[in-house]
């Protein structure tokens, strides 16, 4: 990777893999869950989830380039770490750490998602900035209803 063009392309093939991974790993999420408003809000995540694909392959298709993921280790760490947590996690503790590791996960998309809707503009794709802001949006949002659904557990708990 050389040029803007180039690791604009390599970080959407990343998202792109990320979010087909999510999509995946989200209905585990859903069942490990024993708290209802986190089952719900994984529940909820994946349909979010599968928008965000379609609208990455119309990015894709704006610039016209072939929808295509790229292995993204980032994601693979984070779903191995929900894993890990559903495997040996039980109680408040699996319900926190899956709410952490959710967040985890809106996190990176937050960092990724705002850097390619800049590089987008950077580079005059109009429509990919557009579409790449409604993607931005929509994780930012899901992020606050994790925040908010965090703040509201512990506040049960303790």
């Amino acid at each position: 990777m050389k040029t803007l063009a180039d690791i604009f392309e390599h970080t959407l093939q990343d998202m792109y893999y990320a979010e087909n991974a999510i999509i995946k790993a989200l209905p585990k999420v859903a069942g490990a869950a024993k708290d209802a408003k986190l089952k719900k809000a994984a529940e909820d995540h994946l349909e979010d989830t599968k928008g965000q694909i379609r609208k990455l392959e119309q990015v894709f298709k704006s610039i016209g380039r072939k929808a295509s993921g790229e292995k993204c280790d980032a994601i693979e760490g984070l779903i191995k770490e929900a894993n890990g947590l559903m495997e040996e996690a039980s109680g408040t503790a699996l319900d926190s750490g899956l709410l952490a590791a959710c967040q985890a996960v809106e996190h990176y998309e937050i960092s990724r998602y705002g850097s390619l809707r800049e590089w987008a503009k950077d580079l005059g794709h109009d429509e990919a900035h557009k579409l790449l802001s409604e993607i931005l949006d929509q994780e930012k949002a899901t992020n606050n209803k994790l925040t908010n659904l965090a703040v509201t557990s512990i506040n049960r708990t303790h």
